[in-house]
């Protein structure tokens, strides 16, 4: 059984990933997973569900002051997301050079947002951006404690 509690050992060696609105509604899902595979990520939870407004405050609330707060909120709850747990080596790094730069126009060649992206705002896929908000990322999008693991 995996416990975040028990295994802090993880620590750097996971990420949050969420495929956003915009992609899912694209059918972008499978390419993408496909490449996060393919990169060398395990998989180790997965869930398909939508975001409610208020889920979605709680979870960008660090971001509230900012001029595009609102917009996130909704367009996060306008659609089905897929959140998963992705584990590997320098999970937090690799996973943001998978992706690519926020901003579509400035992520290199064949990364998921140079793919998939279409602005600043609908950029496909969320990353944790440090081992520590990875931690807390996956705990909220998967909150109970235990769940299998190999």
């Amino acid at each position: 059984m995996f416990s975040f509690k028990k295994n802090y050992n993880l620590f750097g060696k996971i990420t949050l990933s969420i495929i956003k609105p915009d992609a899912v509604e694209k059918g972008y899902s499978i390419s993408i997973l496909s490449k996060i595979i393919d990169a060398g990520f395990h998989i180790i939870a997965l869930k398909m569900m939508e975001l409610s407004k208020k889920s979605a405050f709680i979870f960008y609330e660090e971001h509230k002051e900012k001029y595009f707060f609102d917009s996130l909120i909704e367009f996060m709850s306008s659609g089905p997301i897929i959140s998963s747990i992705l584990k590997k080596e320098n999970a937090v790094k690799d996973f943001r050079i998978l992706i690519g730069d926020t901003n579509p126009i400035n992520a290199k060649k064949g990364t998921i947002r140079n793919l998939y992206a279409t602005s600043l705002e609908k950029n496909a896929i969320h990353g944790s951006d440090s081992n520590k908000n990875a931690f807390k990322e996956c705990q909220f999008f998967f909150p109970i404690e235990k769940f299998y693991y190999k």
